[in-house]
């Protein structure tokens, strides 16, 4: 049960804010139609970023609202558990908690299905008027995604009012997730998320997002479509990620600046492969590496060190089974980060070598 807020801590690392749901998981591969029975998860972008961000050791705290239910008492237990400050959550009494199932296989797969229930869900009813404005601008980063703006007309306004420029305001961070189904309308949604995105301080974006949402091709592409961010981290798959950091060009790093034709020349383009893992569950890397990104983000570290603890943070997802993988410790990660780009370009990592299970720390695999 949500604390008063009265009792909600005056500041916290980072402020996450979204639905999130419990997710059902098949027992076995096959269409929804054959699986005979399901496991119960929890799945939701911002609370996927605050629980990671808890279990890095920095204070998180997860705003949103669940029904006065089952399946309420259960996502605020189960975020709770990762170290997460949930009481700030608020509890409906008219509306319930949103659920969904969905199959074994990677939803860019031929017969990936998902079914939500989350029409009328108590996350769909958050607006500027019910929702603790001094709360979420609590924290040294208010991190938010484009999946809150997609659940109603009361939301978008609340996303509208997060996203407005403002003195004092903390960093705000805004992860595109663009989901097309969950629009009212195919028109809708790129335009809107352009809008937020143009108001936010720190953006992620998947290239095939940005293709999709906006036929913007390529990272420098991107760029253009989105100039106002002072970060922009556009994730290339197999390929790695590019962040685009505004600053006077006297203080660019040169070794990690990467020569590109943006129109701006007060651009720093920092590029970092992406690791080879093996991986178990190909879900919940996205909100994984904006974890890890953020994660860095709040220690200051260097650009190329905040891309690469993404990188490390979704190699902690993909080699689970879950949305949710528990990261390397901090000196594991910071150790692996700061390998030089030879080093880090033969790293190989599997399941359990984030420390977890005995030995796992010399699980990392030099490739050939």
């Amino acid at each position: 049960m949500a604390a008063p807020q009265d009792q909600v801590p005056a500041v916290v690392d980072a402020v996450c804010l979204g639905e999130s749901m419990v997710t059902f998981l098949p027992s076995r591969p096959g269409r929804l139609a054959d699986v005979p029975s399901f496991g119960r998860g929890i799945g939701g972008a911002e609370s996927n970023v605050a629980c990671a961000l808890a279990a890095a050791g920095h204070r998180a705290r997860w705003v949103g609202r669940v029904g006065a239910d089952g399946f309420g008492d259960h996502l605020v237990d189960a975020v709770a558990a990762y170290g997460v400050d949930t009481s700030a959550v608020q509890r409906d009494p008219h509306r319930p908690t949103g659920i969904y199932f969905r199959t074994a296989t990677d939803r860019e797969a031929d017969g990936f299905e998902v079914v939500y229930y989350r029409t009328g869900s108590a996350a769909s009813a958050m607006s500027p008027l019910n929702m603790p404005l001094d709360v979420l601008a609590a924290g040294r980063v208010l991190h938010l995604s484009g999946i809150t703006a997609a659940l109603s007309a009361d939301c978008l306004a609340l996303m509208r009012t997060l996203t407005a420029r403002r003195p004092g305001r903390p960093l705000v961070s805004f992860d595109v997730n663009y989901r097309a189904h969950l629009w009212r309308s195919e028109a809708e949604g790129p335009g809107v998320l352009l809008d937020l995105a143009r108001g936010a301080d720190l953006v992620f974006v998947g290239e095939d997002e940005a293709q999709a949402a906006w036929g913007v091709r390529g990272a420098a592409e991107i760029r253009r479509a989105l100039p106002e961010p002072d970060v922009l981290v556009v994730k290339r798959g197999a390929a790695g990620a590019t962040a685009y950091t505004r600053a006077p060009r006297d203080s660019r790093d040169t070794d990690t600046v990467t020569d590109t034709d943006t129109d701006t020349d007060t651009d720093t383009v920092t590029t970092v492969p992406a690791l080879h893992v093996d991986i178990v569950a190909p879900v919940g890397a996205g909100d994984a590496f904006a974890a890890g990104f953020l994660s860095a983000t709040l220690r200051a570290l260097p650009v190329r060190e905040r891309i690469r603890h993404g990188h490390l943070m979704a190699a902690a997802a993909l080699t689970v089974p879950g949305d949710l993988g528990t990261p390397p410790s901090r000196a594991h990660a910071d150790r692996l980060a700061a390998l030089d780009a030879d080093a880090w370009g033969t790293l190989r990592l599997g399941p359990g070598w984030t420390g977890t299970t005995p030995g796992a720390d010399d699980q990392e695999v030099r490739t050939p």
